[in-house]
């Protein structure tokens, strides 16, 4: 099972998520739930880099990980343009998860 932590700020802003796991919905090279969440992460992350200049150095510690911590940011327009994306990102996952919940967990948490 692939499972997706998003953490939250208390303002409900996203400040970071990790990844983990293989959803094992079929053999390696046709699994379309790994595919799709793949695609939608990376492709997010890669997103953010290229359309807003920010760095989010992710941290991929092993296959199958991914872990990222959302910086703050001082301009506004900025933030606002990077949490939307975030957020896409989870709506994206939530979609799939929807689809395949035994294959995907996604958990949400605020940290105060």
């Amino acid at each position: 099972m692939i499972r997706v932590d998003i953490r939250r700020g208390p303002d409900r802003s996203i400040t970071g998520f990790t990844m983990s796991g293989h959803a094992e919905y079929d053999e390696h090279g046709k699994d379309i739930v790994c595919a799709g969440v793949t695609a939608v992460s990376f492709g997010t992350v890669n997103a953010i880099e290229a359309l807003l200049h920010v760095d989010l150095q992710p941290n991929i510690p092993s296959r199958g990980q991914l872990e990222v911590i959302v910086p703050r940011l001082h301009d506004e327009q900025v933030e606002r343009d990077l949490q939307l994306l975030l957020e896409s990102m989870v709506q994206m996952i939530k979609g799939i998860e929807s689809s395949y919940s035994p294959y995907l967990k996604l958990q949400e948490t605020i940290i105060e």
